[in-house]
């Protein structure tokens, strides 16, 4: 619900970025992100842009890439 207050409190001829990681969520189980949330309700809707970063993308320590490798090939493995 913040999320969505958020986004509709947007004025005219503002801009908006919104910044997160949905691998990052600290959440109780069963409950979901509202980053998660908002891109699926955004989805398709004209004048919005979504960038994504991949593991290519992280510039910290290279053992930080490959940590990220790791949980992202773990995860599509459980999503078959």
């Amino acid at each position: 619900m913040q999320m969505k207050m958020f986004l509709t409190r947007l004025g005219e001829g503002s801009r908006m970025v919104v910044t997160g990681d949905p691998t990052q969520v600290d959440l109780p189980p069963q409950t979901r992100s509202g980053l998660a949330d908002a891109l699926d309700a955004i989805d398709g809707v004209e004048g919005i842009s979504v960038v994504r970063f991949g593991e290519k993308d992280v510039v910290r320590h290279a053992l930080v890439a490959r940590i990220v490798g790791a949980y992202d090939a773990r995860d599509r493995e459980t999503k078959r």
